[in-house]
């Protein structure tokens, strides 16, 4: 597979994976925490310009999947989701990268075999692939990493 793939698990504490074209994967964590004395939209000009940086640093990205969420435990979370997709889409939008949201269901399904598979679980099923995620986030992004390099032709 020669394309570059980002996978996103779209939050406060974003989850990333990697994909590059010589087939090594990075994955991470980085946290958006509004800071104090910050206005309100300044975590998604932060996530806007992380984005850009992780693009010079790979030098093209391809494709880029999200995990698509339906529900939310609460507002606030509701609200943050839906800043950081549109920042997304539209950062997507403008640098001609296709981008698609994948339902949270068919991820876990495809990563342990069942859609509604826990937190450990899906920590379990990367870390059986060769991964060492520092916790649930960065697992979700290198599964729905995987689902996209193995059901995707990208």
């Amino acid at each position: 597979m020669n394309t570059t793939i980002l996978a996103l698990d779209l939050g406060t504490n974003t989850g990333w994976a990697l994909h590059h074209l010589d087939g090594s994967i990075i994955s991470g964590t980085e946290c958006f925490k509004p800071q104090r004395f910050e206005g309100g939209g300044m975590r998604f000009l932060r996530f806007k310009r992380w984005l850009s940086e992780l693009l010079s640093a790979s030098h093209s990205i391809n494709a880029v999947y999200f995990e698509e969420v339906r529900r939310h435990a609460g507002v606030d979370a509701a609200h943050a989701y839906g800043g950081f997709m549109g920042q997304l889409t539209a950062w997507c939008e403008h640098h001609n990268i296709p981008y698609q949201g994948v339902p949270v269901g068919t991820i876990k399904k495809h990563a342990t075999g069942k859609g509604n598979a826990g937190k450990d679980e899906m920590i379990a099923s990367v870390q059986s692939r060769g991964h060492a995620p520092s916790d649930d986030n960065e697992a979700d992004a290198l599964a729905l990493l995987h689902w996209a390099i193995e059901t995707q032709e990208v």
